[in-house]
């Protein structure tokens, strides 16, 4: 009894030590900080250079721990591309290699937007008034606006008002038949 208990321990440890091997690996996109937790605002605790080799630990949101040689930490999810690829081939995870099929690779899909949000995040979403503020305080007035425009050598343009939507047409009574 002791020593079926001492076999399935020790296979057990074994297995554990085994999971660092079992981690996904990835490929820096570019220059990047290395932060302490999930979130820009958190200590940065190393940086990891474009291209560097990473592997990925962990997820959470639109964060992935990553270990980088001897460094560890926070790196936004966009900022890696998962497999061992490379940054000039199509690796696993290359985006482009992934969205598009090899008999037309002209055929792209969008990859932007909520990537990196699963259902369950989405589920577990919770409002929070003050990240509300500290957004609403990044609000530019319309002066600001127009200001930081010209100073981008940017001009107003006129672009005419869409039509009023339409009720749809019923169908003659020859496309019914």
């Amino acid at each position: 009894m002791k020593k079926t208990f001492l076999i399935k321990a020790l296979a057990l440890l074994l297995a554990m030590g085994a999971m660092p091997a079992l981690a996904a690996q990835g490929t820096v996109l570019r220059n990047e900080r290395l932060y302490s937790q999930p979130s820009a605002t958190s200590k940065v605790t190393a940086t990891a250079a474009k291209g560097a080799s990473v592997t990925i630990l962990a997820k959470r949101g639109g964060w992935l721990q990553v270990r980088s040689g001897s460094s560890s930490g926070w790196i936004r999810l966009l900022s890696v591309r998962a497999g061992t690829g490379g940054l000039g081939g199509a690796g696993l995870g290359d985006v482009v290699g992934v969205a598009t099929t090899r008999s037309d690779p002209s055929r792209v899909v969008a990859v932007a937007g909520l990537r990196g949000l699963d259902d369950e995040d989405l589920k577990q979403a919770k409002f929070d008034g003050a990240e509300l503020a500290r957004m609403d305080a990044w609000d530019a007035s319309p002066a600001q606006a127009r200001s930081f425009a010209a100073r981008g050598g940017l001009a107003a343009a006129n672009v005419a008002a869409l039509p009023d939507p339409r009720p749809a047409q019923q169908p003659s009574t020859w496309e019914a038949n």
